[in-house]
């Protein structure tokens, strides 16, 4: 992403001295190994585009889109994540690029172990790294395609390497200045192995404001799982109103408030979907009950009681 400055002298055995170092994260994952983490994997099948000057985040990015089936290059990505006056790809870029190609853009935690099970699941990671130091920063997305724990490696499409092999302890500490930032671009039809459902309707909801299509199959595959989730449910109403399945749009709302009937969104929500469907009496029992409920968004409420009422 940005160029490497020159590591010379006491700076160059810095380095050198610090990548022996035991790290946290890995020093647990050895301590305590997962017994449902397979010992090696590689996704040998992931593309590679060797990355231009600046442009390692539309490299990046589309490594991880083909693999999921989209047709797409760094090039074709470049006007869509590459910052011309920051010379690089940043964080947010990165995400609305996967959610233009209909993708949830699902951050991961910052957990090492989170990041290798969802390698294992046959699922290409993007990562950000700062290769150098915080007083001299070199940052750097790459895309972690496998690891090998007996061999305490990790395998990323990095730059112009085809396949980087680093220790887990450099890549921890690389990765760690970076903030343990990671990013999974999945189709709506697949959930993360790691997925946790706040984190994860939060990812859907980003994508439903450009893609309410994408999203609505998302809230399915999400409510597939956890099916009392509220914001998930309202999500997918909302997704179908927008896509103007009023049908589809008033069974979600339905069924968000018979699981949950302290919720005044979906009220709402249903009211005004009643109301569109020309079930005025429906409409304003339902929006009744979400003014009677209260809450932050009660002068909205009310404002829908008034449409309600004056027509």
């Amino acid at each position: 992403m940005h160029k490497t400055p020159a590591l010379t002298g006491a700076l160059f055995l810095a380095v050198a001295i610090l990548a022996g170092c035991a790290t946290p994260q890995v020093a647990e994952l050895h301590a305590r190994p997962d017994p449902e983490l397979a010992p090696r994997v590689e996704l040998a099948s992931v593309p590679f585009f060797p990355q231009e000057d600046y442009q390692c985040g539309p490299a990046a990015l589309a490594t991880v889109l083909r693999y999921a089936g989209v047709e797409t290059t760094p090039e074709a990505l470049l006007k869509i994540v590459y910052v011309p006056a920051r010379e690089g790809s940043l964080q947010a870029e990165m995400l609305s690029g996967a959610r233009r190609h209909g993708m949830v853009a699902y951050r991961l935690s910052t957990r090492l172990t989170d990041l290798l099970k969802e390698v294992a699941a046959g699922h290409p990671v993007v990562v950000f790294q700062n290769l150098s130091f915080s007083f001299a920063p070199v940052w750097h997305y790459a895309v972690v395609i496998g690891y090998d724990l007996e061999r305490d490696e990790i395998v990323l499409r990095s730059g112009v390497t085809e396949r980087l092999a680093v220790t887990l302890s450099n890549f921890e500490r690389t990765w760690a200045r970076g903030q343990n930032w990671a990013m999974l671009p999945l189709s709506p039809r697949r959930l993360p192995v790691t997925a946790a459902p706040d984190e994860y309707v939060r990812a859907v909801a980003a994508l439903e404001r450009i893609n309410p299509a994408a999203a609505r199959q998302a809230y399915e595959t999400a409510l597939a799982r956890w099916p009392e989730h509220l914001v998930a449910r309202v999500g997918l109403g909302n997704a179908a109103y927008a896509l103007r399945d009023l049908a589809a749009a008033e069974s979600a709302y339905r069924r968000a408030t018979r699981d949950h009937p302290q919720a005044a969104d979906a009220w709402n929500n249903l009211a005004q979907v009643l109301f569109e469907l020309a079930r005025k009496s429906e409409a304003r029992e339902a929006v009744q009950r979400a003014v009677d409920l209260g809450g932050p968004r009660v002068a909205t409420y009310r404002e829908t009681l008034k449409t309600i009422e004056s027509k």
